[in-house]
């Protein structure tokens, strides 16, 4: 599992464009969102590179929360 920080995320529709973006990833095996937080947690082996990359591209810049 990965936790990342997801400051822009704000609404429904951003929570569907992040995991529209993330589910076709190779290793994605679901997503756990937070609202409150504006975290999620991601399962399945996808590299944290990879989860950060497909986020920036659709806008939605992320950290890794250790």
């Amino acid at each position: 599992m990965t936790k990342l920080s997801i400051p822009d995320m704000s609404c429904g529709h951003c929570r569907a464009s992040i995991e529209g973006a993330l589910a076709p990833l190779p290793g994605f095996e679901g997503i756990r969102f937070d609202a409150e937080a504006r975290t999620a947690e991601v399962e399945g082996p996808v590299s944290e590179r990879t989860l950060l990359s497909a986020l920036e591209t659709i806008g939605f810049p992320a950290q890794v929360v250790r």
